[in-house]
């Protein structure tokens, strides 16, 4: 069965959905693989790397009749519309597919009879680490986000003692303590810089700890959900941490927040009056900026400067900055999702693979949004429905 990879075509999205080093889990496994020109430049993987690992490089004029011949179709952006029409009945797609932003996308998947994946609902359970997409980008992002902070700071982030005297270290505060705040504080750590971290989940304090930052304690109601996530607070919970969180953001230098929940907008959680009293220079990091944004004024793609000379920063395709390994982690998941779908058969010393999802795994159940030109109702990262 035939897997096919065409080049991302979403203004800003420079990763791709397989690397050339992970093709040949794909081939043993019987899967013939086909990745248009061109699909890997900005990851760093050229034709002649995906060639050499036995994969076959389509021109970019005959993407659209490829498209009908897959049995299978790998990206990260969902699928445009137009594309799911030239898109085979039966045939399985695997990428970011968010149920709350791509409806037109899912209703096209639906129409044409297509079993559409989302790795946004892979199912949050040991079985599934492998194939969980959005923590592995959480990584890349989490690390990008303190690089950022620290290149626009005008402050050094380690402490450096001089011969003309010492330089104090940068206070940096990260607010979210999942993956992507536990990768910034981790790499402002190793930066230098003196690290604090707040989390409405209790249960984070350990990990922040263990990574040499402090864990702010507020003394409020923990807010444990499914899935690893937290869940929603009250308004009257959400203005009283607000207040609580004010004094720490104010003596901060660089604030990184990184709060999201899949298919929600972001929580707010810092205002204007919270960050007015800043010292002029510091920066905002916001991570969740395409969502809505944990911060307020925060626009995705753009840094804004307050009128206090706070500037901040709103994230955009942050994974996608760092393309390489930000693929590489990506493809991986892509490649355990679909072996996990795949029936292998050997015949005269040949292999040959074939896709049959199997809805009575969690995994395959929870991630799949249309099947057999019909919508599926998912339960975000909660596992069966």
């Amino acid at each position: 069965m035939r897997v096919l990879v065409p080049k991302e075509i979403k203004s800003g999205e420079k990763r791709v959905a397989l690397v050339p080093d992970i093709i040949s889990k794909l081939t043993r496994a019987g899967l013939t693989v086909a990745i248009e020109s061109g699909a890997g430049t900005d990851s760093q993987a050229t034709d002649s790397e995906f060639q050499a690992a036995g994969a076959e490089i389509i021109a970019t004029s005959n993407i659209q009749s490829e498209l009908g011949k897959a049995d299978v179709v790998a990206s990260v952006q969902p699928l445009t519309p137009d594309q799911f029409k030239s898109v085979k009945k039966g045939a399985v797609t695997i990428s970011f597919l968010s149920p709350t932003t791509a409806t037109d996308s899912i209703e096209a998947a639906t129409s044409a009879g297509v079993t559409a994946f989302s790795l946004e609902m892979v199912p949050r359970i040991s079985r599934a680490q492998s194939m969980d997409a959005l923590t592995s980008q959480a990584l890349c992002a989490g690390y990008r986000a303190a690089l950022v902070g620290a290149e626009m700071s005008p402050r050094f982030f380690p402490l450096l003692m001089t011969a003309a005297g010492t330089v104090t270290p940068a206070q940096v505060l990260v607010l979210g303590a999942g993956v992507a705040g536990l990768q910034a504080i981790a790499t402002s750590r190793r930066l230098g810089a003196v690290v604090s971290a707040y989390d409405v989940r209790p249960s984070s304090a350990d990990e922040v700890r263990s990574m040499g930052a402090t864990f702010i304690e507020l003394g409020l109601e923990a807010l444990e959900g499914a899935g690893g996530y937290a869940r929603e607070m009250t308004e009257e919970r959400a203005a009283k941490q607000r207040e609580l969180l004010t004094p720490f953001i104010t003596k901060s230098n660089v604030l990184i927040t990184t709060a999201a929940v899949p298919g929600r907008s972001a929580p707010r959680l810092v205002t204007a009056e919270m960050f007015s009293k800043m010292a002029p220079g510091s920066i905002i990091v916001d991570l969740a900026a395409e969502t809505g944004g944990n911060v307020e004024g925060s626009i995705a793609g753009e840094i804004v400067v307050t009128a206090n000379g706070v500037k901040i920063w709103g994230g955009k395709d942050v994974p996608s900055q760092l393309p390489f390994h930000a693929s590489s982690l990506y493809s991986r998941n892509v490649v355990n999702l679909l072996l996990l779908m795949t029936k292998t058969e050997s015949a005269d010393g040949k292999t040959s693979g074939t896709i049959a999802p199997d809805f009575a795994d969690e995994i395959i159940d929870s991630a799949a949004l249309t099947h057999e030109g019909a919508k599926r109702t998912p339960q975000l990262n909660g596992g069966k429905k």
